[in-house]
């Protein structure tokens, strides 16, 4: 009897197991870690994909917010979770620039992940101040090149993708330019408005300013020109070939989490995004949607990781 009864419970709890390994995934909630507090660019392009997720997956998508420390708090919280698909980080730029920005990162950016995909572009404008004389990229070059060390462009801060790229144009371009960082996107804009500096990197949603003669647009620093707005040339319309500072935006899961969830989210994403109204939400903000497979989004995290760490090397950043 004794050997019935073990036989039966053992043949319950086997069958409970099989039915939750049998569950579809997912079956509850999915959490969303974003890296920055609301009202950034990774809450614009968050929410309507959380949106549009939801629709895909059939079940909420509850986005949660972890700033602090170059979004490596967010990321190592979700390096930590159970490798289940239920808790996801949306990752930026940052992510390929912080392992050559902090030396002692609690986790590796590449091997304590699985990639999801990549959701989004952001590009940068290169805006100058009113009272600055120069209008165009190649003006704004040709006034480097003749006042080395003068022309003043300015950044959310050090280290951050606005400051990077205007390294990244220095070397490019063969100038030297007078980097001032300032805490936060907002005081940089700011300070170009004013003429405190002559020029700023900032995203396309300054575009208003320049529309309103408080900022000149210059150039975006993506490859090809963006519909938010086709009239602005590219950096490398002046002749500065391979020249490209982009935002990016992608979801990563816990490394070890089953290629099968992996398949079933990144699936839904690239629906997400391809969906015509994610698509006509994000790029009136300028974004470009940019779906990918889950390796070649990793595959691009390492190469930006690669790139940014020369620059970072060459130009001696670091940490104030």
């Amino acid at each position: 009897m004794k050997h019935a009864v073990k036989h039966l419970v053992g043949a319950a709890a086997l069958a409970l197991a099989t039915a939750a390994q049998a569950a579809p995934f997912p079956d509850r909630p999915v959490e969303m870690i974003i890296p920055y507090p609301p009202g950034g660019t990774a809450d614009a392009v968050a929410r309507p994909l959380s949106a549009a997720l939801q629709e895909k997956l059939g079940v909420p998508i509850v986005v949660s917010y972890k700033p602090g420390a170059g979004g490596v708090i967010a990321t190592q919280y979700v390096a930590r979770a159970k490798p289940d698909g239920y808790t996801l980080v949306m990752v930026l730029a940052s992510h390929a620039i912080n392992p050559s920005l902090y030396p002692n990162l609690p986790y590796d950016s590449v091997k304590d992940f699985a990639s999801i995909g990549m959701v989004a572009k952001l590009p940068l404008v290169l805006y100058t101040s009113p009272k600055f004389p120069a209008k165009t990229m190649p003006q704004f070059l040709q006034y480097a090149k003749e006042h080395p060390g003068r022309l003043s462009v300015a950044s959310a801060g050090n280290g951050n993708t606005s400051h990077l790229a205007t390294e990244l144009l220095a070397t490019t371009a063969g100038v030297k330019l007078l980097h001032v960082p300032y805490k936060g996107g907002g005081p940089s804009v700011t300070a170009a408005m004013g003429g405190e500096v002559d020029a700023v990197f900032a995203g396309p949603d300054s575009l208003h300013l320049a529309k309103a003669g408080r900022l000149n647009k210059v150039a975006v620093t993506s490859p090809q020109r963006i519909s938010l707005m086709p009239d602005v040339p590219t950096v490398q319309e002046a002749g500065l070939k391979g020249y490209e500072v982009q935002g990016w935006y992608g979801l990563l899961a816990p490394a070890g989490t089953p290629d099968s969830v992996v398949g079933v989210l990144n699936k839904a994403v690239t629906q997400a995004v391809n969906d015509p109204k994610f698509v006509k939400t994000v790029e009136a903000l300028g974004y470009i949607p940019s779906p990918s497979t889950p390796s070649g989004f990793m595959d691009y995290i390492q190469q930006e990781t690669a790139r940014w760490a020369k620059v970072i090397k060459d130009a001696d950043i670091k940490l104030q």
